[in-house]
């Protein structure tokens, strides 16, 4: 196992209209062993909302691939 500043620790995110999947990574746990949230957009700044607003974030300093 790396020490915590060889590794990155991210969710991933998957997002369609009102719905999305939260796939939680924790250090040192297989990918078939973390979680998996199925969140709804049912009220304005929920759980919803605080993750669509950090991949909104992220997004917005992505930069163009350079060749």
């Amino acid at each position: 196992m790396y020490p915590p500043d060889y590794s990155s620790l991210y969710n991933s995110v998957y997002r369609a209209d009102d719905e999305m999947y939260v796939n939680t990574h924790i250090y040192g746990v297989n990918a078939y062993g973390n979680p998996l949230f199925h969140l709804y957009r049912k009220t304005d700044s929920g759980l919803f909302d605080a993750y669509a607003e950090s991949v909104d974030a992220v997004w917005r300093t992505a930069r163009p691939l350079q060749e």
